[in-house]
């Protein structure tokens, strides 16, 4: 699972080239009006988490989950993961909401304390570049798979993300979700890739990020 406030999920630092100056300069301009014209979204996603590797190990073993994502701007998102295992994340504005099936358990924080320098921020809660900045430093950096890439490095040096690389998908004025990459404080990488993406969906209203504990579940508030 994605790692919004905890340590369960998870790129590298690339410099600019100086003949991609150009592309790099409109990275920003795109993550800009992807926050201030994208009001709400909704896609599927894929997610791989690969933990660092062990000494004596080239590579590590790769978890791929599946399920959709949900947000209307400025707090309320949602992700529901299917496959493997049900898990769901929930913010409804006020409380952000863990909730594992298979446990049986439900972490409830409080949202405004929770995010903050988070991948959340990023994609679902920040209205624009100057309230992303007061977060994070932010870098353009060159187009790559058919994106426009831009790399957030979080200001506080107690969060467990160490960075995220955000790849933005531009048509026309409309701007969409591609990647997500993560890699926390541990060294393990989480990939997020988002298809059919919908922009400012229809009938997408706050109801929908409504939470309510199932019954007979242990709710944990820390």
């Amino acid at each position: 699972m994605i790692d919004f406030f905890s340590h369960r999920a998870g790129f590298v630092l690339v410099a600019c080239a100086f003949s991609a100056s150009v592309a790099c300069a409109s990275s920003l301009d795109t993550l800009e009006a992807f926050l201030k014209s994208t009001k709400s979204g909704r896609a599927d996603f894929t997610q791989v988490v690969t933990p660092p590797a062990k000494a004596g190990q080239s590579t590590a073993r790769s978890k791929t989950s599946t399920g959709q994502f949900s947000f209307v701007r400025p707090t309320r998102f949602r992700f529901d993961y299917i496959k493997p295992f049900p898990q769901v994340i929930v913010a409804d504005g006020q409380t952000l909401w863990l909730y594992d099936a298979d446990l049986e358990q439900v972490t409830a924080r409080k949202q405004a304390q929770a995010l903050g320098s988070t991948p959340a921020a990023l994609v679902a809660t920040a209205v624009d570049l100057n309230a992303l900045q007061k977060e994070f430093s932010l870098e353009a950096q060159a187009d790559g798979d058919g994106l426009q890439w831009v790399q957030a490095t979080p200001k506080n040096r107690e969060s467990t993300i160490q960075s995220v690389r955000l790849g933005l998908r531009a048509d026309g004025t409309q701007v969409s979700l591609g990647k997500l990459e993560i890699f926390d404080a541990m060294g393990q990488r989480s990939v997020l890739s988002f298809e059919r993406f919908e922009i400012n969906p229809v009938g997408l209203s706050a109801a929908q990020f409504n939470f309510l504990p199932p019954k007979g579940v242990s709710v944990i508030r820390p």
